[in-house]
């Protein structure tokens, strides 16, 4: 057969060389980095008196009124996002997401040297929920109010808005808020079992009264806490949330009796129902569905087997959804291959998915199964991590504009975040008040960098078609929150324990970015996707090879 010159071949040259450029951008993803980052970002979350171990030493502490009117000490907690009100559902929500997210991968944590801040994290949110959870059937659900605070743009140290609590009880109930609450509070004794028994035993007594409260006074807490609606608004209703919480509930004791809730009212809470393709801190049934089936591949299904194999499909309904290759419903994606749910914070369901694939690929490869989606064929549990990979390095910077949507993260990272805090001069350079009005002309106006550096703050991310607008006023998409993170962290410790085995990553593992490698897909039957990834990182190294020693491949 007659030689080939590579470098007389135009096009293959520039398709050669762009492969190459990306493999060498997912080989310079360090994500252990972005681990460190992303954990270092609650601690400019934090609402309270700061401790003197605080690394983020540009905040100062707020809100140390927060519930003395009220008779209630609710210093502490976290801020959501870019405003100053904590909002109870979905700081729970990041609990539950850390909490699970250390329960799969503390071992990865840890042996990144992050295992004592996340725990801090993860502490630093329960001990404020054991505060807001005062008496068996009362939970306060908010402090603070949106409409107020989204009226002004001050550094939370200078907060002049009301901070009025908000609570449920038997007469205004709320089943979605203490159904996570008690979630986030089971996950998390799960974690302080080994280093803290007592204290995890304290999480899983409130985590257990918050559970009877919620399924016994039912009701949405948007409707007692109307003043969220505007914010955070029930949507899917409490349903989920019950479920969510006996689930973990069974995961922190083992009892019967929450496995037995999870399968009796499988039907009648939607549980086996809903078909998802979305995982958030308002729509819990995606990752009741994913729990359900690791107990029943972990063998512990028993007489609730037929049961838990129903909430298997509608899991791998989701996990299928987002890979593409269900029969009709799918989870969309932009032309450069991230997924895409929503215009508002649509990176929140990316990290969402993102774990669920990442944790039910650990289940299967575990158990030797495979995942079945529509067709004849199963799917390996590597493709599942795989599309988990691609999403966290989309993220990282390897997408069509070459941004890292973490702050903090490379060098072309978003400069002006919808966050107060981040926006405003620290009050340890200039203690000079902000004023409520003020700030808006002064600091959110103007089109200049932050002054203080979010580091780890994952911000909402780009529309549909990959397109990003790095202004401050275009919170959809440059405000960052708390439960963006919160799964991320799982998937990052996940992917420094699955690559730091070799120097060179194995090619079937490589997310080679969408937008080249579905120029290639089209012409291939969609089960050979791994295959011919395989072939391209080969193709890489070869043409890499090629076009540095003007050598000749055959």
């Amino acid at each position: 057969m007659a030689q080939v010159n590579l470098l007389s071949q135009p096009r293959v040259v520039v398709f050669a060389a762009l492969l190459l450029h990306s493999l060498e951008m997912v080989l310079a993803i360090d994500y252990s980095s972005a681990l460190s980052k992303s954990i270092l970002f609650y601690e400019a979350q934090r609402s309270g008196r700061l401790p003197a171990t605080q690394r983020a030493t540009w905040r100062g502490d707020s809100g140390l009124q927060d519930g003395i009117a009220e008779g209630v000490d609710l210093q502490g907690g976290y801020y959501d996002a870019g405003d100053n009100v904590k909002f109870g559902l979905p700081m729970a929500f990041t609990i539950t997401m850390l909490s699970w997210s250390t329960i799969e991968y503390g071992h990865q944590i840890a042996n990144n040297g992050q295992l004592e801040y996340t725990l801090e994290a993860i502490k630093w949110g329960t001990d404020y929920l054991l505060k807001a959870h005062p008496e068996a059937n009362v939970l306060f659900g908010e402090v603070g109010d949106g409409f107020s605070d989204h009226n002004c743009w001050q550094r939370p140290e200078d907060m002049s808005t009301p901070r009025q609590a908000y609570k449920i009880d038997t007469s205004n109930p709320g089943s979605d808020l203490a159904g996570e609450t008690a979630s986030a509070m089971a996950a998390a004794s799960i974690v302080f079992k080994a280093s803290n028994n007592g204290y995890s035993n304290l999480l899983l007594s409130h985590a257990k009264q918050l559970f009877t409260f919620a399924d016994t006074y039912r009701g949405k807490y948007d409707s007692s806490i109307r003043i969220a609606q505007k914010f955070y608004a029930s949507s899917s209703g409490y349903a989920d949330e019950l479920l969510w919480a006996a689930m973990w509930l069974y995961q922190a004791t083992g009892d019967e009796y929450y496995l037995k809730y999870v399968a009796d009212n499988a039907q009648s809470l939607g549980g086996t129902g809903w078909s998802m393709r979305e995982f958030s801190w308002d729509v819990k049934y995606a990752g009741v569905q994913v729990l359900a089936s690791k107990v029943l591949m972990q063998g512990q299904g028993g007489k609730y087997t037929n049961t838990l194999r129903a909430y298997q499909f509608k899991a791998e309904y989701f996990l299928c959804a987002c890979l593409q290759k269900n029969n009709g419903a799918q989870v969309q994606r932009t032309p450069g291959g991230l997924m895409y749910v929503r215009a508002w914070n649509n990176m929140q369901y990316v990290t969402t998915a993102s774990f669920l694939l990442t944790v039910y690929s650990d289940y299967l490869s575990s158990t030797r199964q495979q995942l079945q989606c529509s067709g004849s064929y199963g799917v390996d549990p590597s493709e599942l991590l795989s599309l988990a990979r691609s999403q966290v390095d989309y993220i990282l910077g390897n997408n069509p504009r070459a941004t890292s949507y973490m702050v903090g993260y490379g060098v072309n990272y978003p400069q002006q975040v919808h966050h107060r805090a981040a926006s405003i001069v620290s009050i340890k350079v200039d203690s000079a008040f902000v004023s409520c009005r003020g700030g808006y002309a002064t600091w959110f106006s103007r089109s200049r960098s932050d002054p203080n550096v979010l580091v780890g703050a994952l911000v909402g991310g780009p529309d549909q078609d990959d397109n990003f607008a790095d202004q401050r006023d275009n919170f959809e998409q440059t405000e960052p929150t708390t439960y963006n993170s919160g799964p991320l962290i799982g998937v990052l410790a996940r992917l420094t324990g699955g690559s730091s085995k070799q120097f060179l990553p194995d090619c079937s593992e490589i997310a080679l970015p969408m937008f080249l490698f579905s120029k290639l897909q089209k012409h291939q039957q969609h089960r050979h996707l791994l295959p011919l990834q395989h072939n391209l990182c080969s193709i890489v190294l070869r043409a890499g090879l090629c076009l540095m020693e003007q050598n000749f491949i055959q």
